[in-house]
Order: C-alpha cells, then sequence, then structure tokens
C-alpha cells in the first residue's frame, strides 16, 4: 500500500502557472485525473513523479519527499504522453534496459513477464519504431510494469489505442487496482474515467476543481444548467411557446447568429417539451445542438458548484 500526497503545490514556468495551490492525495486503487487539454494534468504527474520540483509546496510518497530521492523509483512506475522511446531498440531491448537499470535479480525473466502483461510478446523482436503508436503505449507500459511498481502514474495511457488495445489495458488496470496498488492515470475523456475511476480528482486551468466518487462530481455534471441553440422555421414563436411553458430559465434570440439561445434546468424534461411545444405551434425543427457540452464547460461549471 502506498500513498502520494500534493500539498499545497504550485509549479510555474516563467510567467506560466501550470499548477496553481493544488491539493490532493492519491490512494490506492485507481485515481482518475480528469481535465481539459491543457489543464496541468501532464505537469501534475511529472510533480508526482519527482520528474519536476515544485515552485511551492510538497509532494511526498508515504511521507518521503520524492523530488531528489532516487528511492522512490523502486515504488513508482510512470508512463508518460509523450514517445520517451529509443526507436532504434527492439521492444524487448527496451523493456530490458529499464529492468537492468533498476537492477533486477533476473532482468529477462522480469522483462518477459512484463511483455506478456501487456500482450507484447509477439513484437518483442520488432524495433519501436516500427511500431504504432497503440503498440508504443503498450512497450511504453511494460517498461513501467517491469520491477512491478506499487504506484503507477499514467499519462493519457488510451491515446493511439485501437478498441481491443483499450479494452485490455482497462482490465489489466482493474487488476491492479483490485491487487490494492496504487494507479493514477489522467485523461480529459470523461467516459474513459467514468469507465474505470472509482475516485476522480478534477483539474481546470491548474487549479483543483474537485474531488470525490465518481458518481458525486458526475451527478454534479448532469445537474447543471444545459444549454441548447435552436433554429427553427419560426425562432420569435418558439421562443414565446417556450417561455410561456415556464420550464426553461432563459430563451434569448440571437438575432446575428439568426438562433435560439434556451438555457434548461433539466436536460430530459427539455427534451421532451422542446418536440411538444413546437408541435402545437406548428414549428418546424431545423438544428437542436448543445452550446456548453465541452469539457471545458462542464468543468468550468464544477468550479463554480
Amino acid at each position: 500500500m502506498a500513498t502520494l500526497t500534493v500539498s499545497g503545490v504550485s509549479r510555474w514556468f516563467g510567467n506560466v502557472v501550470a499548477v496553481n495551490d493544488v491539493t490532493m492525495s492519491i490512494d490506492p486503487g485507481i485515481t482518475g485525473l480528469l481535465g481539459p487539454n491543457g489543464a496541468g494534468k501532464s505537469t501534475l504527474i511529472h510533480l508526482l513523479g519527482g520528474f519536476l520540483p515544485p515552485s511551492a509546496g510538497t509532494v511526498t510518497l508515504d511521507d518521503a519527499p520524492v523530488w531528489k530521492n532516487p528511492e522512490v523509483y523502486r515504488t513508482i512506475g510512470l508512463v508518460p504522453e509523450r514517445e520517451a522511446t529509443f526507436d532504434f531498440l527492439t521492444g524487448w531491448e527496451f523493456v530490458l534496459a529499464n529492468a537492468e537499470l533498476h537492477g533486477l535479480d533476473q532482468p529477462a525473466a522480469a522483462t518477459r513477464k512484463a511483455l506478456a502483461t501487456v500482450a507484447m510478446e509477439y513484437a518483442q523482436e520488432r524495433k519501436v519504431g516500427e511500431y504504432s503508436k497503440g503498440m508504443k503505449q503498450r512497450v511504453k507500459m511494460a517498461s513501467a510494469l517491469v520491477h512491478e511498481p506499487s504506484v503507477l502514474l499514467l499519462d493519457e495511457p488510451f491515446n493511439g489505442m485501437d478498441p481491443r488495445q483499450r479494452m485490455h489495458l482497462m482490465d489489466l488496470l482493474r487488476k491492479m487496482g483490485a491487487d490494492g496498488r496504487t494507479v493514477l492515470f489522467s485523461s480529459h475523456i470523461l467516459e474513459e474515467v467514468e469507465q474505470l475511476a472509482h475516485h476522480i480528482e478534477v483539474v481546470v486551468a491548474g487549479r483543483h476543481a474537485a474531488s470525490g466518487d465518481f458518481r458525486e462530481i458526475r451527478r454534479l455534471m448532469t445537474d447543471r444548467p444545459h444549454q441548447f441553440v435552436i433554429r427553427s422555421s419560426d425562432d420569435r414563436a418558439l421562443a414565446s411557446a417556450l417561455i410561456a411553458d415556464g420550464s426553461t430559465e432563459g430563451v434569448s434570440l440571437d438575432l446575428q447568429d439568426k438562433a435560439l439561445r434556451v438555457q434548461a434546468s433539466h436536460l430530459l424534461s427539455f427534451a421532451e417539451l422542446l418536440p411538444r411545444v413546437a408541435r402545437g405551434a406548428g414549428i418546424r425543427l431545423y438544428e437542436v445542438s448543445p452550446a456548453d457540452e465541452s469539457l471545458e464547460s462542464v468543468f468550468s461549471y464544477l468550479v463554480k458548484a
């Protein structure tokens, strides 16, 4: 069992603040680090892995500082988002090199086991430069697992993987979490986190936006007001009909875009309301599209919640 603790951590690069006063604890099991692209997830993972010093605050592994502490690498395995591979090596040579760097008693046996764990034995004699992105992701995973770390840090691990590879990796991570390892993986895709993590940490623009059970945070996301852009055969009449119903929080007419902007408090109720109101008024609907379904808008809502 191992716990990573981030206490009041900030990290800046010149005038750019990448991580801003973040405090969180990563416990055994699977934790998802969720945030839009550019939110600071990769910086946080590099801080947790001891590859970057905090500009302020502390990062510890079971109360021991991570920065300038080589001993933590006996415990931590890191899979970075960038390729971080040597294309001139075979998959076997790449993983074996990491096993030897860790000073393992039987590096060849450990390499064989790690490659089998990620189902890459069939390609172990091919050069890494010939691998697809998904295969490179898996050989990086084998390299990170070769010393059987109790803490695994994964930065966007599913990038470039096909559906079969994704399912295999998800099953592997579930098993590791069930075995009591501390697994943290970052993603900007809500569904990936939903399928794997029971606990999540949400970061937005370098700040800690939310923390806790995924279901509770997902409920906050579901309960937020929903905004839609609607184009119809008669936007003014539709606006009047929607306002008269009283179940929408706001309706405005965008003259420039020639569309309605509607804010609904409950998605399912609005999905039932809109076609009923349009049919009753004899109005044809040409377009109904969400205006706030980007992850950035979801996370912005969480920050305000």
